[in-house]
């Protein structure tokens, strides 16, 4: 099949990094969306680095993991930067000190979340008294934009969740599973300070998000945002709206998603979201992923959609099953989605997370709508008939992505790693001969080997950049526990630091 230029893709070859907002450096215990990001910027343009790819930047539940959110449209109020709430005189520095005091090597999220929940509480209680003319009216057109697609159920979802010790919404009183509109009523009436609060804290979010964006514009950095394919059952999507997901009235699905056994594990990944209702979703033209696509469109120059394959065939697995393995592929929605959103928004900003076990007919849906793949090295130079010339321009080109270990932890072959000893070592002849580098400079060899392929976009994770190992990994999947921790630092961005990627960036023709 012939490959078309996409129309989203940088038009001339850019070099991108991989960095996770928590993980930036910051004085106030975890990475933000405010000064932190900002800061971050300005080292991209050092670096000479135009595209910012991101995780996703829902809030997070139990695990901290981005990828089990709990709203697909709101934001994790953990990655509100603090500063900005300093100079707007909602909080006082004095009173930011609680989160000043943790870890700058890690995220600690036992210590963080509590302390920076009651900091954005106490600002929120602050807003209607201190907020001036211009910023009250800027909430009102936020609450008039998003207030009955997402916001309102989600501040009230959030209240009743507190109400039920943060237990999953099928595990509440059957009145609020049900949402009777009584109850619902009543909650709504005797908690309304608190659920403005949530809708004031969303805002702030959403202005800081704003302030970034357009930074990055005027610094010509695209941001480059990550979407999980699946919402999570204990998420305020599925309990306002149940219909679009294969659960019964009590919120318990028959069904839930994963993968059979791959690379990451010998007995496959286990998700547990509930499966989409695609029969729902094709009676009304998709609507739910249209107001989906076109939010985060809102927020972001390019999304990347994990677990692409699954709109062709998803792998269902029964409620309760230990693994994975007893699973079967059920075909998905395919090319009648991205025709209703092609039609309701026009170009879609979509890469398409491509990985795994990939079909002709996944590829087919893919070009079919000319939407970019993703090539991983760590997957790629391990065969022994690896020829850069396969990575074609149409894709994303990536050195290693949040799930793999570092460069030079996977070269070394780390405690997690899945492949046999003799695995390891024949991964590290095939990656010294295709690189023609060695074991000191894994890392920069491997960055040179993406930023040479035709890939208009090389996106490399910053613990690559800086040449981490094993410990510096991000995630592990299939493991819930000391995810999503490392961080970065000031001192490790240094002047000379930026310099030498900027000579890798420049060296490529890619800055």
């Amino acid at each position: 099949m012939e490959i078309t230029k996409s129309t989203i893709l940088p038009i001339s070859k850019k070099a991108g990094v991989g960095m996770h907002f928590a993980s930036l450096a910051g004085a106030y215990g975890v990475g933000d969306i405010g000064d932190s990001a900002l800061a971050f910027i300005d080292k991209l343009v050092e670096m000479k680095i135009h595209v910012w790819q991101f995780l996703p930047t829902g809030p997070t539940a139990y695990g901290d993991s981005p990828y089990q959110p709990l709203s697909a449209f709101a934001g994790n109020e953990m990655l509100i930067g603090i500063e900005p709430l300093i100079r707007l005189g909602l909080l006082s520095a004095g009173e930011a000190e609680v989160l000043t005091g943790l870890s700058s090597g890690q995220v600690d999220y036992g210590q963080l979340i509590p302390r920076k929940h009651a900091l954005l509480t106490r600002a929120a209680e602050r807003f209607s008294s201190v907020a001036n003319a211009g910023l009250q009216d800027a909430y009102k057109k936020f609450l008039e934009l998003h207030g009955k697609l997402w916001l309102n159920d989600y501040a009230v979802y959030r209240i009743l969740k507190s109400m039920h010790d943060e237990r999953p919404w099928p595990e509440w009183d059957r009145s609020f599973v049900h949402r009777d509109p009584d109850a619902m009523q009543q909650v709504e009436e005797s908690n309304r300070k608190a659920i403005e609060n949530i809708k004031i804290i969303q805002f702030l979010f959403d202005q800081q998000w704003q302030t970034l964006r357009q930074y990055a514009r005027e610094n010509a950095v695209l941001l480059f945002g990550d979407m999980p394919i699946y919402i999570a059952l204990d998420s305020a999507d599925a309990w306002a709206h149940p219909e679009i997901l294969m659960v019964d009235k009590n919120g318990r699905p028959s069904h839930i998603a994963g993968v059979p056994p791959d690379y990451f594990s010998k007995d496959g990944q286990l998700w547990g979201n509930p499966l989409y209702d695609w029969s729902f979703h094709e009676s009304n033209g998709y609507q739910w992923w249209i107001e989906r696509i076109q939010h985060a469109a809102g927020q972001m120059d390019l999304v990347r959609i994990d677990h692409f394959r699954g709109f062709e065939a998803y792998w269902s697995v029964e409620f309760g099953a230990e693994t994975a393995r007893d699973g079967k592929w059920i075909p998905g929605p395919g090319a009648a989605l991205f025709d209703s959103m092609k039609e309701a928004l026009g170009t879609l900003p979509i890469v398409a997370e491509d990985l795994g076990v990939i079909t002709p007919e996944v590829d087919a849906l893919r070009h079919r709508h000319n939407i970019p793949g993703m090539k991983v090295l760590q997957f790629e130079v391990g065969d022994p008939a690896f020829d850069l010339s396969d990575i074609h321009e149409n894709c994303v080109c990536y050195t290693g992505t949040h799930d793999n270990d570092t460069t030079v932890g996977w070269f070394r072959g780390g405690n997690e790693d899945t492949r046999s000893e003799q695995e390891v070592i024949e991964t590290r002849k095939n990656a010294m001969k295709v690189t023609g580098g060695s074991e000191e400079t894994i890392h920069e060899d491997m960055i040179r080997l993406a930023f040479n392929s035709q890939a208009r976009l090389a996106i490399v994770p910053m613990q690559d950049y800086l040449g981490l190992g094993s410990e510096s990994r991000l995630n592990i999947p299939g493991t819930t526990s000391n995810n999503w921790r490392w961080r970065v630092t000031e001192e490790q961005l240094s002047p000379e630091f930026c310099k030498s990627v900027a000579n890798l960036t420049k060296e490529a023709a890619r800055s």
